[in-house]
């Protein structure tokens, strides 16, 4: 295993240990962050972001056959045993963590002789599949919510999300390192071969 491969693994597995391990701090924290945040009106641009993911939440429940409607950053769920539920996407819920995670294991990820064009496609495919796994990540919080009522969307929200795209980084990089980087070009290799 090269050892951009190995240090990107040892990153991934030091921070979902230290997500583990200080999550009910960090949910908590994350809490306050975000009261403390939306009440100072510091959000901005951010929250914008909401706008359009609680759209395409709405887009994803339709999928599963679930009526719903968004206004604004607001989610309406109009079916089920807890019909009428609404959830606000925050800014702290857009999953701006997720993208934070993803480019620092860049750093170790494409150290290396890696080609400019596979550099640009690993960054491509890991900031749409990470977009792409927060909206499933807010589209099972609504379903659970749906299915199963407050406590186990909350649940997941907090805990399972977390798991999620710990997951999906671990699984991107296994994909990346297989499918899509060459092995990394030896510099000093070409010069003593020639």
């Amino acid at each position: 295993m090269p050892n951009s491969e190995r240090s990107v693994y040892v990153l991934l597995l030091a921070a979902a240990c230290g997500l583990l391990l200080f999550l009910p701090f960090v949910t908590t924290f994350n809490d306050f962050l975000t009261t403390g945040v939306m009440n100072a009106g510091w959000t901005g641009p951010i929250q914008a972001l909401a706008v359009p993911e609680a759209r395409m939440v709405v887009a994803f429940l339709g999928l599963f056959g679930v009526k719903a409607g968004a206004d604004g950053a607001h989610l309406e769920v109009f079916q089920g045993a807890h019909s009428g539920q609404v959830l606000f996407i925050s800014w702290n819920c857009i999953g701006w963590q997720s993208l934070v995670l993803l480019l620092i294991s860049f750093l170790p990820g494409l150290r290396g002789g890696y080609p400019l064009e596979s550099r640009l496609q690993v960054i491509l495919i890991g900031v749409l599949g990470t977009v792409i796994v927060n909206l499933v990540r807010m589209s099972g919080v609504a379903l659970l919510l749906v299915w199963w009522g407050y406590e186990p969307a909350i649940l997941f929200h907090d805990y399972g999300g977390t798991l999620m795209i710990a997951g999906w980084l671990f699984a991107f990089w296994a994909f990346i390192h297989r499918w899509i980087l060459p092995e990394p070009v030896d510099q000093h290799a070409l010069v003593s071969g020639s």
